[in-house]
């Protein structure tokens, strides 16, 4: 085993060259090391040792669960490597203080230290979401973005029983919720002690910026208000998309939908997701550009994508303010029985958007997707949700990242579509039952001009395809998009 000592020069190393301390620090930080590793003395090393962040610290999460610190489960892993990491964290208001500072010469430069910060300090867990699968794959509406999801370790059986035992408690309320700053986390609540906020004033409230420690892309980072409120759309929700944009023009912001089904994962806290990456749907063409009589300086089209979208654009944010507030009214109760679309069920409400806000090409952007999440004894998980004949790629909601072209599939795909592929070239008769009619279909148009693996991955692009072609309201054939058309006109009435 490497000398602990060794492994605990090599972390405050990286550390000093990550700017996290400076090197006067290294002293007083070693000493807070060296308690949470139960050690009452330092020895130096001779040992020079070259690892990694990732790696050391797993070397010293070995040394800890070998001398009975902490017990062989993920989460005290996990709970020890982000109280370590916090020892080299400065406390949330000098990171306030910093992220503004820099943010006066460039809001670029503010979002750039925090999130170096948030990846030096071991809180997006770069080592783990580095194990996705990701590649694009072409479609008719452009290049779409795959994702299987490695990112997130396997609990053992163990730790799942001690789960079950383990008496629920109401604090932090929510994964999202400000009390999760460094909270150091439990058998049921993940660790927190490296994690900060960025305090921000958007639209008169508190709010607070974070990144996500799973990414799925460039900067993905999640705007929530600093009450445990639910997730309610609204016209304040377009206001606060705008103006977070206006404060981080390099940014893009989205909010999910605010009801079950065509939701995000958490309702019940209201909370947005942005970034710094170009989503395939941001690049889709307009496909049929109309005009609203009540905002003339405005462009208005529906644009060429399998959910149903309508884009505004324009130089004045609160003429798009009050366009999307018109849009989501009228779509909150329109009804088109003809097309399955139903706003309500008596008391419940079925119609609702995904809004996503950037500043692109000197205009300012709001992308309306209209959701609906009705269910059906044909379709009981949702008549606009992913039907069942694709539910062997993707069961789950459709959420605000998916929305935008960007497929997070599940795990258990990877050896799954390895085995596709034995089947494919007749190296095994067995795969699963729900992906035998998808196996069948690739063995019978496989023929060789591409590697099994690229033809797979395109396959499974085009599924993912059809799965944003179910959750949209209004179909792409020729009777969907005229009741789309027909929406579009009742908005000039």
């Amino acid at each position: 085993m490497n000398n602990i000592y060794a492994l605990i020069d090599r972390l405050i190393e990286i550390s000093i060259k990550n700017r996290l301390i400076y090197p006067m620090d290294k002293i007083y930080t070693r000493n807070r090391i060296l308690a949470l590793l139960k050690l009452d003395s330092y020895e130096p090393s001779e040992s020079k040792l070259h690892y990694n962040l990732q790696e050391t610290l797993n070397e010293i999460l070995k040394y800890s669960v070998e001398m009975g610190i902490i017990e062989n489960y993920l989460y005290e892993k996990d709970i020890l490597s982000s109280k370590i990491m916090n020892a080299f964290l400065n406390i949330p208001s000098a990171i306030n203080e910093e992220f503004y500072r820099r943010y006066s010469s460039s809001p670029k430069e503010a979002t750039n230290y925090f999130y170096n910060l948030s990846q030096n300090s071991n809180y997006i867990r770069t080592d783990r979401i580095k194990k996705n699968i990701s590649y694009k794959t072409s479609s008719k509406y452009g290049d779409l973005d795959i994702t299987i999801n490695l990112s997130k370790p396997e609990k053992d059986p163990k730790q799942i029983a001690k789960e079950r035992l383990k008496v629920s408690v109401k604090y932090p309320a929510c994964p999202l919720c400000i009390e999760n700053e460094g909270y150091e986390g439990s058998l049921n609540h993940p660790d927190r002690a490296n994690h900060r906020m960025i305090r921000l004033n958007v639209n008169n409230k508190n709010w607070y910026f974070q990144y996500s420690p799973y990414s799925y892309y460039n900067e993905h980072c999640i705007v929530l208000l600093k009450e445990h409120n639910p997730m309610k759309i609204s016209k304040d929700t377009f206001k606060n998309l705008l103006e977070f944009v206006k404060q981080f023009p390099h940014y893009f912001l989205g909010s999910n939908a605010d009801i079950p089904i065509v939701g995000g994962s958490i309702l019940s806290h209201e909370h947005y997701q942005g970034g710094c990456y170009e989503f395939p749907m941001e690049k889709a063409q307009d496909e049929y550009k109309f005009n609203l009589t009540k905002f003339p300086y405005l462009n208005f089209s529906i644009i060429n994508w399998p959910l149903s979208v309508i884009r505004i654009k324009g130089e004045n944010t609160e003429d798009i303010i009050e366009a999307a507030t018109l849009i989501f009214n009228n779509w909150k109760t329109y009804n088109d029985k003809k097309r399955e679309i139903i706003a309500f069920t008596g008391e419940e409400n079925h119609n609702t958007v995904t809004p996503i806000a950037r500043y692109k090409n000197g205009l300012y952007e709001m992308d309306i997707v209209l959701r609906n999440n009705r269910t059906s004894d044909e379709h009981p998980l949702g008549i606009f949700h992913p039907h069942e004949d694709v539910h062997h790629i993707k069961k789950e909601n459709i959420g605000l990242i998916e929305v935008m072209g960007l497929a997070v599939l599940p795990g258990r795909l990877l050896n799954e579509l390895r085995e596709i592929e034995d089947f494919i070239l007749n190296k095994t008769n067995s795969v699963k039952d729900y992906h035998l009619p998808f196996a069948k279909e690739l063995k019978e148009k496989y023929n060789k001009e591409k590697s099994p693996d690229s033809f797979i991955k395109e396959e499974v692009g085009l599924k993912f395809a059809r799965v944003l072609e179910d959750a949209g309201v209004f179909k792409r054939d020729e009777f969907g998009q005229q009741g789309f058309k027909k929406f579009i006109k009742e908005l000039n009435k």
